[in-house]
């Protein structure tokens, strides 16, 4: 791991000592400082525990969005046997900041669908930084679609900052893309499950997430705006808005796993390794695959019918609110 967020800069220090040490030891057979090493190594596990016991929402909105951090390609590498991608949505191009296609997780075949960020400047162009097009719900939409005829089991990956909000997505009608993505979704006739890998942005991931179970990593967050947007729109107006403004609105929005697990708007919670996912993606992987088998194992076994209507009727039970005179 190369890149360390600023609440960990004190394990970084710890850390790079460490492999500093290690270096040592590898150069120079003379020098035993392996007790020293394991010192160190101790204490920093123990601070590393410390600082991720008591994360802020708005430091696990840094996490969510870390750089290193596994996106869909890195899970269906690790998970996913004889993957077959597709493209196009038949009607304008593809999207590649929406990979989809079929493939087998421990012989359970599944359609898999998520977004996909990009690694290096390049990449992440050609991918649109994860914010798809119209198109790319299109085409996430059409292989729902084909799932439901062959009645295959539907996987999505939630990481996104949000849809694209430019002019050529409004004129090719990107509102209307994602409606109709939340309407199908609701009502296709096989078994959905989602999980959010990293930021669950707004519609752009709901567009995604319409499912029988939705899962999310520990350090991921799912909201309908985001903290910057959200900070912007309450604070502007008093001056330049900063940090402190988005811990404020991260804290508001209740966008963690675990808020949302007690506000009902998930189903589970998937622990990542110490650290977060970044340190550990094949550990990471594994926890996925293993909570998404165990999820089917429960939702395989109902009427096609029952399902659809729990679906339907779960999210249109979510949020409270009161009626004033």
């Amino acid at each position: 791991m190369n890149i360390y967020l600023d609440f960990e800069k004190p394990l970084q220090n710890l850390e790079l000592k460490i492999e500093e040490l290690k270096r040592l030891t590898d150069t120079d057979g003379s020098v035993d400082i392996k007790e020293e090493i394991s010192r160190l190594e101790k204490k920093a596990g123990k601070l590393k525990k410390e600082i991720f016991d008591k994360l802020s929402p708005w430091q696990e909105t840094q996490i969510a969005r870390h750089p290193e951090r596994p996106y869909t390609l890195d899970y269906i590498n690790e998970i996913v046997q004889d993957f077959e991608e597709l493209h196009g949505d038949r009607k304008f191009s593809d999207d590649p900041s929406i990979v989809g296609g079929f493939g087998r997780i421990e012989e359970q075949p599944f359609l898999i669908i998520g977004h996909q960020k990009g690694r290096g400047t390049k990449d992440r162009i050609t991918r649109n930084f994860g914010q798809p097009h119209p198109e790319g719900y299109r085409k996430a939409l059409r292989l729902m679609k084909l799932a439901e005829r062959f009645h295959k089991p539907v996987l999505t990956l939630v990481d996104t900052p949000g849809a694209f909000p430019g002019i050529g997505s409004e004129k090719r009608g990107q509102s209307e893309a994602i409606a109709t993505n939340l309407m199908h979704m609701s009502k296709l006739k096989t078994s959905i499950i989602s999980v959010i890998i990293g930021e669950g942005g707004s519609g752009g991931a709901i567009a995604l997430a319409v499912a029988d179970r939705l899962l999310m990593l520990d350090h991921s967050i799912y909201s309908v705006i985001s903290p910057e947007g959200c900070a912007a729109i309450l604070w502007h107006k008093d001056g330049e808005v900063g940090k402190e403004e988005y811990a404020k609105a991260a804290e508001a929005l209740k966008l963690t796993s675990r808020d949302l697990l007690r506000y009902g708007v998930i189903d589970r919670i998937i622990k990542e390794p110490l650290g977060g996912a970044h340190r550990d993606y094949r550990a990471t992987a594994e926890s996925i695959k293993k909570a998404v088998l165990e999820s089917y194992n429960e939702i395989r076994i109902k009427p096609i019918e029952q399902l659809v209507e729990e679906r339907y009727a779960k999210f249109r039970q979510l949020g409270q609110f009161s009626e004033i005179e």
